[in-house]
Order: C-alpha cells, then sequence, then structure tokens
C-alpha cells in the first residue's frame, strides 16, 4: 500500500466526512473517492473534457 502526504486541517475534514459516511476507515472513503474520479476522468475522450471536470471540481481555474 502506498503513502501520500495531506495537510493535516484536509486530514481532519476527511476523516470527519469518513465518519458520516459510515466508511469503516478514513484509507477506504479515500480509495473510494479517488477510484470514482479515477473513473470519470478516464470515460473522458478528449483533454479537454478531462481539464473541464478538474475546472468544475475546482482543481484547476
Amino acid at each position: 500500500m502506498a503513502k501520500i502526504k495531506i495537510d493535516n486541517d484536509l486530514h481532519e475534514r476527511v476523516a470527519e466526512m469518513a465518519k458520516r459516511a459510515g466508511y469503516a476507515s478514513t484509507d477506504e472513503f479515500v480509495s473510494h473517492v479517488l477510484e470514482r474520479e479515477v473513473a470519470a476522468l478516464e470515460g473522458a475522450d478528449t483533454d479537454e473534457q478531462v481539464e473541464e471536470r478538474l475546472r468544475g471540481l475546482g482543481y484547476i481555474e
């Protein structure tokens, strides 16, 4: 299993959301969210569609 570093404040927010959503762990929640986002991006036909989705999620301006 690989590990990633995230800001402590974000980790606390993610942990709270994982708990509220009924996930067994923060890791399980993060894995699920990442799998869903990667699947959505894999389904994009063009770089422009990927860029538009990332923009819609607020990752890029």
